[in-house]
């Protein structure tokens, strides 16, 4: 009898656990369907999109909410501010992000394209839930300078938010997880696919003299790296910049809190990289011409600096002008005007 009763609750718990699981992914899935395209010749995403469906809805709303500045203190600091269409959603012409309160963080605001295919997030992977970055932003106090109890409040005495979220949701409930996969919805469908080097490996255009030396060359040199189609094998490495005594910014160590990863940040994506200047985490260099000379010969040395760059990379005059030339064939310029990013 005891085992019978064992194996009746059992049952009970288990199918009030499916359903309360039924229950959740049914909330998250209301709306117009948007079907996620993984380009050819891509690898799968990295995003658990079954945790948050995408929909029309949800992407519209979660535009509203990148483009508004109530996520801040102040009401003068979206997502948007710090994160620009004209730059490929990095920081236009600025070195260190502007924040709260005439405050600077202490790093460039990286390029939010691609995030589907990123398990780790930010210069130094403090986060491996995207959903957690705009948390960590509007809570912080030289980012957005607000909390995200405040900012819950503010949309639930909006006009416009109970309706768009009950459009993206299925009722009017605004909380911080609804709140944070709108944003996601948004964001994940910037996917930058159209650069020159793209069409040419879909067969639709060919690279001229200098693109096709400058690949080689890049394949050569810069490749271990920067891994094709997304540009960056997403680790992090010390690749041999001096300590910044004004940011103080000891990157991944300052996750793990372990010397062997001090100044190591993540290799950036080159996709986008003529636009998306200054470069490397702090905005230290204003041109790519300063990135490449740095690789050539002014890497420091030090007890984590990464063996690729350890020896600096042999560079010609003459390949640094081929190299930039694929390196412009990297731009997408089809995300700078796409009104459907637009606010």
């Amino acid at each position: 009898m005891k085992q019978k009763i064992t194996i009746l609750l059992v049952a009970i718990v288990t199918l009030a656990v499916w359903l309360m699981e039924a229950c959740r992914k049914k909330e998250v899935a209301v709306g117009n369907a948007i079907k996620f395209e993984v380009p050819q010749g891509w690898p799968q995403p990295a995003y658990n999109f079954s945790s948050n469906p995408l929909t029309e809805e949800g992407f519209l709303l979660g535009k509203k909410l990148f483009y508004d500045g109530k996520l801040s203190k102040d009401g003068n600091h979206s997502c948007e501010s710090c994160h620009q269409q004209v730059a490929a959603f990095g920081t236009y012409n600025h070195d260190l992000s502007h924040g709260y309160n005439n405050s600077h963080t202490i790093r460039n605001a990286p390029p939010l394209v691609n995030l589907a295919w990123q398990t780790e997030f930010g210069w130094d992977g403090a986060t491996n839930k995207l959903e957690s970055v705009y948390v960590n932003h509007i809570n912080s106090p030289i980012n957005m300078g607000e909390n995200t109890t405040a900012v819950v409040e503010k949309l639930r005495t909006d006009p416009e938010y109970p309706r768009l979220f009950k459009n993206a949701f299925g009722d009017e409930t605004i909380n911080e997880d609804r709140m944070t996969k709108a944003i996601s919805q948004f964001l994940l469908m910037i996917v930058s696919n159209n650069s020159k080097y793209d069409k040419v490996k879909r067969n639709e255009a060919t690279f001229n003299i200098s693109e096709q030396s400058g690949y080689e060359i890049f394949a050569n040199k810069c490749g271990g790296c920067h891994k094709e189609p997304l540009f960056s094998d997403h680790s992090f490495r010390n690749i041999g910049i001096p300590f910044n005594t004004y940011t103080k910014d000891l990157g991944r160590m300052m996750v793990t809190n372990k010397n062997i990863d001090s100044l190591k940040f993540k290799t950036a994506s080159l996709r986008n990289v003529q636009l998306t200047w200054p470069y490397m985490h702090d905005g230290t260099f204003p041109y790519l011409d300063n990135v490449l000379e740095h690789y050539r010969s002014q890497v420091v040395n030090g007890p984590t600096t990464d063996p690729f760059v350890k020896s600096k990379i042999p560079l010609s005059n003459f390949e640094i002008g081929q190299l930039k030339a694929f390196m412009y064939a990297l731009s997408d310029s089809t995300i700078l005007t796409n009104r459907k990013f637009s606010q």
